[in-house]
């Protein structure tokens, strides 16, 4: 009897994982601590801390780091926020697509050239369409130098060496 419990308590969480990932929070937004991290207060006054999915923004100490942050706060800052989570990374943050109004904040980072497309774990295709026609139209961070141009995944493996 007690391995069927057990069988049964297993296969009850690996059900609920996916619940847990599509979970959808909403929220002010209180904090931007980079080009790819916000933190939203929700109704009951917990604070969410928020990992932008799909995207990767230049780290704070690379070319167009700081200007990455600028773009998603004045995208989003101090406005009401809805995540729809995909999962949660290693840092225990929400890790989901971010939508201030009807604007679906991953996606126009990478329309502004504050983001790339984070093809480790992009999934939506369309963002690689929007990433293409900036770096077409040199906007943002692809009107920096060739050299300048280091894909943030690449410069924090580049650091840890």
């Amino acid at each position: 009897m007690q391995p069927k419990i057990i069988l049964f308590n297993l296969i009850l969480l690996v059900l609920s994982l996916p619940l847990y990932a599509a979970q959808e929070y909403r929220g002010r937004v209180v904090a931007i601590s980079d080009g790819d991290t916000l933190t939203i207060l929700d109704s009951n006054k917990r604070q969410i801390k928020v990992r932008l999915a799909e995207i990767d923004t230049p780290e704070s100490k690379q070319p167009y780091g700081s200007k990455a942050k600028q773009e998603l706060s004045a995208l989003a800052y101090n406005k009401t926020a809805i995540v729809k989570s995909q999962s949660t990374d290693r840092y225990k943050r929400v890790v989901g697509r971010v939508y201030v109004g009807n604007v679906d904040v991953n996606a126009e980072l990478v329309r502004r050239g504050s983001a790339w497309v984070y093809r480790q774990y992009a999934k939506d295709k369309s963002l690689y369409a929007l990433e293409n026609q900036a770096r077409k139209n040199r906007v943002g961070l692809w009107s920096l130098p060739e050299s300048e141009k280091i894909p943030p995944w690449e410069w924090r493996k580049s650091r840890r060496k």
